[in-house]
């Protein structure tokens, strides 16, 4: 099933490699900031419920932003879209780190600066997204998402274990003031980012809805897409593990900071392992059925580490949810990517950031408000095995996606 690429490395690409640098920057902060912030509420209130809204704090504001997000990507630069939004995440860092420093206790403040977050997020997401093709050429799409994936996944190894470490060694005020500097760095490396594929900007057609409106048009008449995207929405939804990780190292498995660290690393050590593999070895045969199975192990996966009360087992299921995730992800970026025309991915890509940020903000939510009403594990349970049925249904519901074979076999014809 695996075969290599014919084209050049993608690596080989400047604009790419210096594309890279600045995205390893930023979602490093961005994870250091989420499992410091997560520890940081849950330590205050020692409520499941409070993880649920740090979720549901950053959600709401991706939520309201979704169309101009959308509609401003497709219209101006996505470049400086995304170094604006990155400025705002610094801006973030800066306030959690002088209300850490100045002995603010109460997580209201700490709330309110996450809502801020997310209206950043709402732009930087689908601005990374819909940029990526102005950067490589198209023969090199899959290969770079799997990259991209790849390093991103990176970051979340390094990331959460050192942001445990900075919070057991100097609490909030060193791990923001790290995020600080690191998405001031992420910005300022964006500007080394060539961009060669961007088509000129016409002039705006119709209102702010009318324009909107085409996007999600598009996306319902491409059962491909609409199966794609909301796979991932449904599937982790229901079935995602990660915001019980501070109950489980809490309550389960007896670990500190550095153990929650390491238990949010071990999916992206998953992830790493495979997307350095797709770097270097893309696959482009019988993809839909491949996203379908890498689905379905990552709920057994995530059913494993529910059940599991040993750290060394939790930490290897973690490892091959991650694995399974990033294969999925390979496939559900490039089929999006090849589907959509480049003049609507801002529009596509923000209802597809929509849809994964459902999947994890609205996710937390869920798996939040589900540890207090049925217990830690019997939530953890009842998603993994929802994550399963939400594949068999796919499977059922969407055909061509799950008969696709190429990835250029998802091209608007």
């Amino acid at each position: 099933m695996t075969e290599p690429s014919a084209a050049p490395s993608v690596y080989r690409h400047t604009g790419f490699v210096a594309f890279l640098a600045a995205r390893l920057v930023a979602v490093f902060a961005t994870q250091v900031q989420a499992v410091v912030v997560a520890w940081q509420v849950y330590d205050l209130t020692r409520e499941p419920l409070a993880l649920a809204y740090v979720g549901l704090a950053q959600f709401l504001p991706m939520l309201a932003l979704l169309l101009p997000a959308g509609d401003l990507i497709d219209r101006f630069s996505r470049k400086t879209i995304l170094a604006a939004s990155w400025s705002v995440g610094a801006v973030c860092s800066g306030l959690l780190w002088w209300l850490a420093g100045h002995g603010v206790a109460g997580v209201s403040w700490i709330y309110a600066v996450l809502v801020l977050f997310g209206c950043s997020r709402a732009f930087s997401a689908p601005a990374l997204s819909s940029l990526l093709p102005q950067i490589v050429p198209r023969g090199q799409l899959a290969q770079a998402v799997a990259a991209n994936g790849m390093i991103m996944r990176a970051a979340t190894i390094g990331g959460p274990f050192i942001g445990g470490v900075l919070y057991a060694l100097g609490g909030g005020a060193l791990a923001y003031a790290v995020c600080l500097a690191s998405f001031a760095l992420g910005t300022l490396l964006l500007a080394r980012v060539a961009v060669a594929r961007a088509a000129p900007h016409g002039p705006a057609q119709g209102s702010i809805f009318q324009r909107f409106g085409a996007g999600i048009r598009f996306i319902r008449s491409r059962p491909i897409v609409l199966g794609t995207i909301s796979l991932d929405l449904f599937a982790v939804l229901l079935g995602g593990v990660v915001a019980l990780l501070p109950i489980y190292a809490h309550e389960v498995l007896h670990v500190g900071p550095q153990g929650l660290g390491a238990l949010r690393s071990a999916m992206a050590i998953g992830e790493v392992g495979a997307g350095f593999y797709l770097s270097m070895r893309p696959f482009n045969r019988r993809v839909g059925r491949t996203m379908f199975a890498a689905v379905a192990v990552f709920g057994l996966a995530n059913l494993v580490f529910s059940l599991s009360t040993v750290f060394a087992l939790s930490f290897a299921a973690l490892m091959v949810a991650g694995a399974a995730d990033m294969v999925s992800v390979y496939i559900r970026g490039a089929l999006v990517q090849f589907s959509t025309p480049d003049d609507m991915r801002g529009r596509v890509n923000a209802v597809n950031m929509l849809f994964i940020g459902s999947s994890n903000e609205l996710g937390e939510f869920r798996a939040g408000t589900s540890a207090a009403w049925l217990g830690v594990m019997p939530a953890a349970v009842l998603g993994s095995l929802c994550t399963l049925g939400v594949v068999g249904a796919w499977m059922a519901w969407f055909k061509p996606l799950r008969e696709v074979d190429r990835f250029e076999d998802a091209e608007p014809r």
